[in-house]
C-alpha cells in the first residue's frame, strides 16, 4: 500500500483557498503547494486502488492514473473560473464482463463516492429496461437490502417524467423503468474524510456497490436467454 493513504487537512486548506482565489495568477503563484497536495491525493488514490484490487478486478493502472485534471474546460460554459474546486478520480473495472466504475470526489463540505452508470448508451439502456420489464424483482431486492439502504439510501440518477416509449405506464417496475441514469452515491462529512478511517470507509462503500454492479454487468453482457453477448 502507498506510504500515506490519508487525506490531510492541508488538502482541504488548499481547496478552500482555491475556492476564494480561483484565478490563474493565484494558482500559478501557489503551484508548488498544489503539487504537494496533489501528491498526497495521488498516494491516497494508490492506497484505495490496492484496497479495490483485493475484491475486484481493476483496469486503472495506478492511483495517479485515476485522477482527473484540476483544469476546467470553460469553452462551452458560462462559468469561466479556470480550476475545479475539488480533486477527483475514477477506477475502471476490468474486462467487458465487469461493467460500471468507481468514482471519488474530495472537496470540503462535499466529499462523496459514487458508482454505476452516468451515461448508458441507447443500446445498454434498452437492455437494462428490457430486463427490468421482464422481472424487476432481482433489482428491487438489491435496492431494498439493508446494507444497500444504510449505505446509499437509494438509487439516484436522472429520470423520465413518463414511461419510456414502448413500455407500459402501469408496469409494476415503472419507477425503475423511468431511470435514464443508475447512480449510487455516499456522502462523507469532513471529520470522516480527515480521519484515519477514511480509506476504510470509502473502500467499504465501494464493496457495497458490488451486488448492483454485478447485476448490471450480467444484464449488459448476456441476452434475454442468459447467453453471453
Amino acid at each position: 500500500m502507498a506510504k500515506q493513504a490519508v487525506v490531510t487537512k492541508s488538502v482541504f486548506d488548499f481547496l478552500n483557498k482555491l475556492k476564494n482565489n480561483n484565478n490563474r495568477e493565484w494558482f500559478n503563484a501557489n503551484k508548488d503547494t498544489y503539487l504537494g497536495e496533489l501528491d498526497i491525493v495521488e498516494q491516497f488514490a494508490e492506497g484505495l486502488l490496492q484496497e479495490l484490487k483485493a475484491h475486484d478486478e481493476i483496469e486503472t493502472l495506478s492511483g495517479k492514473d485515476s485522477l482527473y485534471r484540476i483544469y476546467r474546460d470553460t469553452r462551452f460554459s458560462n462559468d469561466k473560473t479556470p480550476y475545479k474546486q475539488h480533486l477527483a478520480g475514477s477506477f475502471k473495472r476490468a474486462t467487458k464482463y465487469r461493467r460500471g466504475g468507481y468514482y471519488f470526489h474530495i472537496e470540503p463540505g462535499n466529499t462523496f463516492v459514487a458508482g454505476g452508470f452516468w451515461g448508458p448508451s441507447t443500446e445498454d439502456l434498452r437492455r437494462i429496461r428490457d430486463e427490468i420489464a421482464f422481472d424487476p424483482a432481482p433489482l428491487r431486492k438489491i435496492l431494498k437490502a439493508k446494507t444497500f439502504v444504510s449505505t446509499f439510501g437509494g438509487l439516484q440518477g436522472e429520470q423520465l417524467k413518463k414511461a419510456p416509449k414502448g413500455f407500459d405506464p402501469a408496469h409494476e417496475g415503472i419507477d425503475l423503468l423511468r431511470y435514464k441514469q443508475f447512480i449510487l452515491k455516499k456522502d462523507f462529512p469532513d471529520e470522516v474524510v480527515l480521519s484515519g478511517q477514511f480509506l476504510k470507509e470509502m473502500n467499504s462503500a465501494f464493496k457495497q456497490m458490488r451486488p448492483f454492479l454485478d447485476y448490471m454487468s450480467d444484464v449488459l453482457t448476456t441476452d434475454i436467454n442468459g447467453e453471453s453477448l
